[in-house]
């Protein structure tokens, strides 16, 4: 598999773990699953996830990096993560947060993401 796309796969998995850290205990709450839980723990739980978000994204990094001999600058690993940490923001909040809707000026956000990662790409030669 090409480091390129190993990468991406690595940081999609990081930021589903990461959106479900950072996110996951408002669906709970949503569900009133932890409702009396102290913050400390939801702390925890939290905590908890952010591990994997880890165990792939730090992966991700040292095979995308041209330092490891990957095919991406930092710059441009940032600017994918950022891409792929807003794309998979949205699948989960149309799926699992279904109270969310997609609105025009999200799409237009969404939009210049994409323009950021070409103008990441562009040569300056």
């Amino acid at each position: 598999m090409p480091k390129g796309l190993l990468t991406v796969l690595l940081l999609i998995c990081s930021n589903v773990f990461m959106t479900f850290a950072w996110y996951g205990n408002l669906k709970l709450q949503q569900m009133k699953l932890i409702t009396d839980w102290p913050l400390l723990a939801i702390i925890a739980l939290s905590w908890g996830m952010a591990l994997f978000e880890y165990c792939f994204m730090i992966p991700a990094n040292r095979v995308g990096s041209t330092i490891t001999g990957g095919p991406f600058s930092l710059m441009q690993l940032k600017i994918i993560q950022e891409a792929v940490s807003l794309t998979v923001f949205t699948v989960i909040v149309a799926t699992v947060f279904k109270g969310e809707p997609i609105r025009w000026n999200h799409l237009v956000s969404f939009g210049f993401i994409i323009l950021a990662v070409f103008f990441a790409f562009l040569k300056n030669d």
